[in-house]
């Protein structure tokens, strides 16, 4: 690589043609409005809050007894859904919607004469229209409706909760009261429908609290989640299609499951059957305890096709207690981008589990602590990192001000740092002409780079402080090109050496050994890793 020179590198996945999240299930047009036993495994106190400052906090009850997994698989599990079955209610939320706007064609005058339509011209003294009782074709174009805009319309959708105090406290997802104007509860088979306040939501973990007024409910108990192994058998409770409360029975399929529809995500897959109308329902263990959230389900056609997903009650129950009592969930802030290590990167890091940081955020908690890209956390406090999403969640947990120790590997070694975390804000997180390449010999042979000059810096958004070189031409016959690398990628690093100047990008290409390296971009408004083998 030489001046203007040769520099060459670079490198997801779809699943299902539907991910479809179980929300308030079916969809109907405008709507009229329609306990048992407590829960024994450990009774809750009549009153499950205290009041501070007008928030709650709450007293949920939690048994952390280990599942006894020696029984003999039951013959009936109906003593079981006796019990629970009162702490799963309905939930019915309304929102108002309009229908999108008609065709601009009903605006066009020679349309509306050609079909005997009123001219679209509105009078503003004129009282309006009477309203045509036995028409109901709603989009028929009316003088007293400019732009022809439909009319506005009740849109209800039906979901389920539990309840979690015997005073009115009901855990739900986010995704079912989103958006709505009215949301209320009914209890079992009565047809009395309470009217719910929204205490708060978190739609990074897809929860949500309501409170109604009432006393004397069944509340559920929690179990600890992080108990649960795959084959552990768990039972579903909701309101599946909107047919009335409904139970199904299956296994746990798999544990710490992310499907990319939030950002907290630790789903337990589950094969019982869970339908629209499950979202907010309970998932339980043979001992009746609270392990799970439904919901989301994994389908091609929008019903139930043996992978459903529920949130850990663990992750819910602290999302619970800090929505009642602030209306809001605080999270911890590390300020790293992770990225996921594939083979390539495996190899070069040594390591198949673990983060890959492809940056660290300046004056972040990360930083401080000396955290640098090219570091790899395998542990946050006790618990080991699997993933990018593994660590996020895990940081999540902590409290904004907590200290945690934190493994990573750099260089091969492994290096402990001490880091106070943040407050995480979670509304916050082209091409210039150049000379061509000139042939040369090096590790990037065969790719052309060039100086970030201050209108490239502009039209590609890149911070003020970030030095590199920019990919100005690359031969597609080359490794890097076909690893990867593109024209306008901004190489950051090569071999862990930051670049500042294209002398430099020269320099080393021709200094370090391959064929295999490992080199740091820029592209699409974030870093990332490239492992590039030029013996391939």
């Amino acid at each position: 690589m030489n001046s203007r020179t040769s520099v060459s590198a670079f490198l997801f996945a779809g699943v299902f043609a539907a991910t479809v999240a179980v929300t308030a299930g079916l969809t109907a047009w405008a709507a009229d409005a329609k306990p048992g036993k407590a829960n024994k495994a450990r009774k809750a106190p009549a009153a499950d809050t205290a009041s501070v400052d007008g928030r709650a906090t709450l007293r949920l009850a939690f048994d952390a007894k280990p599942i006894n997994r020696d029984a003999p698989d039951r013959i009936s599990y109906a003593p079981i859904v006796q019990r629970t079955a009162a702490s799963v209610v309905y939930v019915y939320s309304t929102k108002t919607v309009r229908a999108p706007d008609m065709s601009p064609f009903f605006n066009d005058p020679m349309f509306r004469r050609f079909f005997n339509l009123p001219d679209d011209e509105v009078d503003p003294e004129a009282a309006p229209a009477p309203r045509n009782r036995g028409n109901n074709r709603k989009n028929t174009p009316q003088r007293n409706n400019p732009g022809n805009r439909a009319p506005e319309r009740q849109q209800q959708g039906l979901g389920s909760g539990v309840v979690i105090t015997a005073d009115g406290y009901i855990l739900t997802n986010n995704h079912v009261i989103e958006g709505a104007d009215d949301v209320r509860v009914s209890l079992g088979d009565s047809n009395k429908r309470y009217e719910a306040k929204v205490v708060g939501r978190d739609p990074g973990s897809d929860l949500a609290v309501l409170k109604i007024e009432a006393t004397g409910l069944s509340p559920a108990t929690f179990g600890d989640s992080d108990q649960l192994l795959v084959g552990d058998v768990v039972l579903a409770i909701g309101n599946p299609f909107g047919v009335g409360q409904s139970v199904s029975r299956g296994i746990v399929s798999a544990l710490g499951r992310g499907m990319g529809m939030g950002v907290f995500e630790d789903f337990i897959q589950t094969d019982a059957a869970i339908n629209p109308g499950n979202s907010g329902g309970a998932l339980l263990d043979t001992d009746g305890r609270l392990i799970g959230i439904n919901t989301a389900i994994l389908s091609r056609s929008g019903g139930f096709a043996g992978v459903g997903f529920a949130i850990p009650a663990n992750l819910a129950r602290g999302v619970a207690e800090q929505l009642a009592a602030t209306g809001k969930v605080e999270r911890g802030f590390l300020g790293v981008r992770p990225q996921p290590l594939d083979e390539a990167l495996t190899a070069q890091f040594g390591t198949e589990k673990g983060a890959l940081l492809s940056e660290v955020t300046e004056g972040s908690p990360a930083e401080k602590a000396g955290l640098k890209p090219g570091d790899v956390i395998t542990k946050v406090g006790s618990t080991e990192i699997r993933d990018p999403r593994h660590l996020t969640l895990t940081v999540s947990k902590h409290a904004p001000g907590t200290e945690v120790a934190i493994e990573y590997l750099r260089e091969g070694k492994t290096k402990t740092a001490t880091v106070k975390l943040a407050r995480r804000d979670d509304a916050a997180v082209a091409r210039d002409d150049a000379p061509p390449p000139k042939k040369d010999e090096g590790i990037l042979n065969g790719v052309g780079v060039g100086p970030i000059t201050p209108e490239l810096r502009a039209q590609l958004g890149l911070p003020a402080r970030m030095t590199g070189v920019i990919v100005t031409a690359i031969d597609p016959d080359t490794p890097a090109a076909k690893q990867g690398l593109r024209e306008g990628d901004v190489i950051l690093e090569i071999d862990r050496k930051p670049l500042t100047d294209v002398d430099q990008a020269v320099k080393l290409s021709e200094e370090i050994k391959g064929p295999k390296f490992l080199m740091r971009i820029w592209r699409n408004g974030a870093p990332t890793f490239l492992a590039i083998d030029e013996s391939k």
